[in-house]
């Protein structure tokens, strides 16, 4: 990757639709534009105002038959996406025409961009920070209200602010232990050793509580391996294809019916669940149906929710007894779903007894619906905290970005631990330095390329 090409891409998805976008981002991108466009005016894109969109037409390189009725706008650096020159060329939406304007573009010097090219060179030329490249990407992927108010938030920069202050309150402690090192006779410090120390615990206090924030991040974001498991017929994929909308999983009265681990990710009132149906729970002879058991307990043991159906019009059964006890002894966040209330409204004393030892309780129905907003709240109160409105609040919401506020923390926390207990000033600065240097990662301050070029690498292309 060269950053300093002009690069072009289709930045809308490729099919059948009223309009289609090429984006061009360069220094030569306007040069290049102006190859092939022509305005109805006469006026070239050099010649046009900033952010003016333009009318014309776009032809081949050296062919005079037009290829489509465009419009076009160019926006001159910095004041563009990328900070450098950028093109956006608007054409009909069919496939075929969306290819030949960006074959123009491609034949006239431009080069294709690779995946995330253009939000790359917005994060390196100081448009958008790490953490808010990122935002973006969540943004592109959000399929739920909740992920777009987190993501939206990531991009107006909440999280960026917030790490941006306490960098610099870190920034004023060093600056006085400086001070302190280098003029220890000139009283040039505007702290003392003990207003230090209380800055340092209060920073790390508000690192601590923001990296809190990620368990409810990571649920909305990122999502919580789910496992739907329970004995045969007691419903588990009909409660699989409830919460996914649709009939992802075959259902019949044939016990035995899944066999394999089926996974989907689903959208449940605020959370979001990495979902596998899993095979009924039984003693069987039957081979294929055994390793299909292997494999459902097994994603009982890596979950960390476990959805237990029972079937309420049954009392319980041994499979019922037994997979309530390993569920409570494992201690993982867990649901007991008891099934069919559409059929039986008041399952028994015996089954209600087994499911007390689950964190929660919900009686639904898959037939019908019944239930599933109970289940969905119960499901917010293990994962989301109420006290983060994820509308306003900085929210962490990637594990990159919660390990370096961990690291941060760690670090800041021994610096505290040996200003207290007297280690000299300029020992103690060591730590804060990597500290600061942690925190400096949240926001791309501070980090390699290599994770650098793994994060925009999950950018379409265009983007």
């Amino acid at each position: 990757m060269n950053l300093l090409d002009t690069i072009a891409a289709v930045s809308t998805p490729y099919g059948k639709g009223g309009v289609a976008l090429i984006r061009i981002s360069g220094a030569d991108a306007i040069a290049v534009a102006d190859k092939i466009f022509k305005s109805r005016s006469g006026k070239s894109l050099a010649e046009s105002e900033h952010g003016r969109m333009t009318y014309g037409e776009i032809f081949m390189p050296g062919e005079s038959d037009s290829v489509d009725d465009v419009m076009a706008v160019a926006f001159r650096a910095p004041r563009s996406f990328t900070g450098e020159d950028t093109v956006e060329i608007t054409c009909h939406g069919g496939v075929l025409v969306t290819r030949k304007v960006l074959s123009a573009v491609l034949l006239s010097g431009a080069r294709a961009a690779e995946a995330g090219e253009f939000t790359r060179r917005a994060y390196i030329s100081g448009k958008l920070k790490l953490n808010e490249a990122e935002a973006l990407g969540d943004l592109l992927e959000a399929k739920s209200e909740s992920q777009l108010s987190l993501a939206r938030g990531g991009m107006k920069g909440r999280l960026s602010k917030k790490m941006g202050e306490l960098y610099d309150d870190l920034r004023r402690v060093l600056s006085g232990i400086y001070a302190v090192i280098d003029f220890p006779d000139e009283d040039l410090s505007e702290m003392s050793r003990e207003e230090m120390e209380s800055e340092i615990g209060r920073v790390a206090a508000d690192l601590r509580r923001l990296a809190d924030t990620y368990g409810t991040g990571r649920a909305v974001s990122e999502g919580i391996p789910t496992v739907i498991c329970g004995r045969t017929n007691a419903g588990k994929s009909s409660v699989y294809n409830r919460i996914l909308g649709y009939d992802a999983a075959i259902v019949t009265d044939v016990e035995g019916t899944t066999r394999d681990v089926l996974r989907e990710t689903a959208i449940l009132g605020k959370a979001t669940l990495l979902l596998c149906d899993t095979a009924g729970l039984r003693s069987t002879d039957d081979k294929v149906e055994s390793i299909g058991i292997e494999r459902s307990l097994k994603e009982i043991e890596d979950a960390e929710l476990v959805l237990a159906v029972f079937d309420g019009t049954r009392a319980p059964t041994d499979e019922d007894v037994s997979l309530a006890e390993k569920i409570g002894a494992s201690g993982v966040a867990s649901i007991a779903l008891i099934n069919k209330s559409d059929l039986c409204a008041n399952p028994c004393g015996e089954l209600l007894d087994i499911c007390s030892s689950f964190g929660k309780t919900v009686v639904l129905s898959a037939a019908s619906g019944e239930g599933f907003d109970a289940l969905a709240a119960a499901v917010e109160e293990l994962f989301i905290d109420v006290e983060i409105d994820i509308k306003k609040d900085a929210v962490v919401t990637g594990a990159r970005q919660f390990a370096a506020l961990n690291s941060c923390c760690e670090l800041l926390c021994r610096a505290l631990e040996d200003m207290k207990s007297g280690v000299s000033l300029d020992a103690c600065c060591v730590g804060i330095e990597c500290a600061m240097s942690a925190l400096g990662e949240v926001d791309g301050r501070e980090i390699g390329e290599e994770i650098v070029a793994d994060i925009f690498s999950r950018f379409c292309v265009g983007k």
